[in-house]
This record gives C-alpha cells, structure tokens and sequence, in this order.
C-alpha cells in the first residue's frame, strides 16, 4: 500500500540543488526541530530515499526586494554574538557536523540526520512546513523505518496503533537534547540560515520569523482522539476527515505520529520557543 507520507514529502517545489553527493546522501527544525527545526522538528518524516534529479532544480522566482531606503519589518530579531569568523555556506557541512553531533551524540547525529547540505536542507524544509508537501530530497533527517501502517479490513481502515513506533526514537532524541545549547548552535549560525533562507527566493524577509511562524503553526495542529481513519482514493493514502486532509505537511506528520508522541514534540517545541525567546 502507498503511504500518504510519500504525498506530503513529495517533491513539488524543489527549492535548491544539492551538492552532487559522492556517495549516499547522508536539522530538524531549527536545526533539528527548530531546527530546532528545527529540528528537528525535522523529526519524524516516513519518506522513502529517491534518486537525486539528473536535471537542474528550476529557479525559484525571488520575492519582490524592500523598496530602497526601507528596512524590512522584523519582529524577531537575532543579534548574534562575537564569535569566530564562520565558514562559507557551501563549506559550513564540517562545521555543522561538529556542532551537532557534539549536542545529540555522534551515535544519534548518524543515525537520524542527512549530513550534506544541512544548513540549505534545515531552512527549506522549515519553510516548507505550513505548505502541503515537502520537497523529499530536501529532509534534513533519514526515513523512519517502514512504511506507515494502518489496519482494519477494507473500507475501514484506520491508522494502526503501532504506527506511532516509527517515529518514537526521533521523539526521543529531540526531548533529550538541550533546548538552550539548540538555540545556542543556531544563534552562533545564523548568518548562514538567512544566507540560505535569501536563496530560496526571500531577500527581504528574516528567516527567524519564519521558524516562529512555523513553531506556532506546529503548536495549532489538532489532536485527534481515537483511532485516524484513512481512505484511499487513488494509490495513496488520505485522511478520511477532510478537515485533517486539508492540513499542512508539517500538521500531518505530528499527527500521524500519534497522540502521545505529538504531546511530546508540542512540548519540546514551546521549549525552544522560549529559549528563542530569551536568546534572541
């Protein structure tokens, strides 16, 4: 059966090119939910591994730009601290990794994140959150294992209730890692996350009020009790309800997870929002 994960990260709006990997492609939000997804967030997509394209990504028309003289509008500004000089962004991989892996552990950071690309991979994917789908290719974090899996004989089927399984490792590395160092690392790279965020096509607008954006989009997706009822139109899955069908990525995949594990992940994310809060 085809899983509605495959709509949700389908690869709709290619948003940069990846560097042509030497091998296997290998941040939620932020950098991991915000990225902390970010990072996070990035957290807990069951997408499956598809080829790179051979062809260029299409260009992606930018914003129109502030008129001259006028400051555009901030309203979560990030002053970011003295520190040493930072790497070029298509150089940052190393350095990316190093400060990552510091914070979740080597064996954690191998285990869930893609390691190329990272900083490009994180701000896409946040900015792609509130949309209905996201760019596959562009997950900052490796597939949870399987595909979704729902039960129920034909006509009734429901979300199985050892779905929630595949993402609960993720869950837990993202409730386990420090809030305030995840602030810390992205404050410290921030430069690079709105060099980023200006190449998707958004010169005039500031990257950090789009993770506050997509925070509280996160925070607003329901919680459905019982059991999540699934229709299968064509060869994917679908939300019966369509009011849950009509939400975005981001909403679907917190709550696909299930309730216990979207609990968690709403937690961690009002966490980070006050560390962001109070470090920026």
């Amino acid at each position: 059966m085809a899983d509605p994960d495959d709509e949700v990260m389908a690869d709709e709006r290619p948003l940069f090119r990846p560097a042509k990997p030497s091998g296997r492609w290998g941040f939620p939000l932020l950098v991991g939910a915000l990225i902390a997804a970010s990072g996070a967030l990035y957290y807990f997509w069951s997408i499956r591994t598809e080829p790179q394209p051979a062809s260029p990504a299409p260009e992606v028309k930018s914003q129109p730009a502030a008129p001259a003289g006028v400051e555009p509008s901030i309203e979560h500004p990030i002053a970011t601290p003295a520190a040493a000089p930072l790497p070029a962004l298509a150089e940052s991989d190393p350095s990316m990794h190093e400060a990552l892996a510091g914070l979740f552990g080597s064996a954690v950071f191998d285990q869930f994140f893609q390691t190329q690309d990272m900083v490009r991979r994180i701000v896409a994917t946040i900015d792609n959150l509130p949309r209905k789908t996201v760019a596959q290719r562009l997950v900052p974090l490796k597939p949870a294992a399987g595909p979704l899996r729902a039960a129920g004989p034909e006509g009734s089927v429901v979300i199985g209730p050892d779905n929630a399984a595949r993402y609960t490792p993720y869950v837990r590395a993202f409730e386990a890692v420090d809030s305030a160092k995840l602030v810390a690392i992205y404050v410290r790279f921030y430069p690079l996350f709105q060099q980023a965020y200006a190449e998707l096509g958004y010169p005039s607008r500031y990257f950090n009020d789009r993770v506050f954006e997509v925070i509280d989009l996160l925070l607003a997706a329901p919680e459905p009790k019982g059991p999540i009822a699934l229709t299968q139109p064509k060869v994917l899955y679908e939300f019966a309800d369509p009011e849950l069908q009509n939400l975005s990525a981001g909403q679907k995949v917190l709550v696909r997870m299930g309730p216990e594990n979207e609990a968690k992940v709403k937690a961690k994310l009002r966490e980070l929002k006050r560390a962001l809060t109070r470090g920026v």
